[in-house]
């Protein structure tokens, strides 16, 4: 579902370059849960703008769901990010004065579609808030916050969940708990990617990705799925380094 070949990122600082990204390699199959991770500088915030069609490669393709989006315009890459993407942050980016329910029907007021009031009960009811639907966002706990602004990514029915740090601003409980919920998501079916710096949170998924530098040097798979039988070794070229991935 998720496809990068050869993908390169750079930025211009005063008269130096940046490459924030160099030759990624990446394939992420529909009803996967990723967590991608790397230090400071890793090259992981410009992989999270690309996959979420907030920014585009200087080099190379992305495909997502089969869509080339590597030279759209901006209105097409807020078309398909729109219909295929739903964004979770870490700051959870609520509006203060709109009750929950209406936070999440955010994304189909814009998109102008109908039984938008219907969708989003559905999908507070999906992450277990329904009941805290006419509340405002300083009546809730971060957690709850936290799967509000979930519910408003799962809304338009996107291709794939993608939450960058989202339990950066949440207490250990609470970060467990939408964890478990990312997982849960993913095993109704739900592509999840997911960026984080916490070992705990990133041991949530099926498989993690850590970046160095703008490449990727190890990708492990966790071997927990049922339907996953065995782990093998590869080698990724570019570090020379050897990790766990997917039979």
């Amino acid at each position: 579902m998720i496809r990068l070949e050869g993908v390169g990122k750079s930025y211009r600082a005063g008269e130096a370059e940046v490459r924030a990204l160099q030759g990624v390699e990446l394939t992420v199959d529909e009803g996967d849960f990723v967590a991608i991770m790397g230090p400071s500088g890793s090259g992981k915030s410009t992989m999270m703008n690309i996959l979420g069609c907030l920014d585009l490669p200087s080099e190379g393709r992305y495909l997502l769901d089969g869509i080339d989006v590597s030279g759209m315009s901006d209105d097409e890459l807020a078309d398909i990010r729109n219909r295929k993407v739903g964004l979770v942050f870490q700051s959870y980016n609520l509006l203060p004065r709109t009750t929950a329910l209406a936070n999440v029907e955010l994304p189909l007021v814009y998109g102008n579609q109908r039984a938008r009031r219907t969708r989003a009960l559905r999908a507070l009811e999906e992450v277990g808030l329904a009941d805290r639907a006419h509340h405002l966002p300083n009546q809730l706990s971060g957690g709850q916050q936290q799967r509000v602004a979930i519910a408003r990514a799962l809304v338009t029915r996107p291709t794939m969940i993608l939450a960058d740090e989202p339990t950066g601003n949440l207490d250990t409980e609470a970060s467990c708990e939408i964890a478990e919920m990312l997982g849960r998501l993913c095993e109704a079916g739900r592509t999840v990617v997911l960026i984080t710096h916490e070992e705990e949170i990133a041991a949530y998924a099926r498989r993690v990705v850590r970046l160095r530098d703008g490449r990727i040097v190890s990708d492990t798979r966790s071997g927990a799925p049922d339907d996953i039988a065995a782990d093998v070794t590869r080698e990724i070229p570019a570090y020379g380094v050897r990790a766990e991935a997917d039979a």
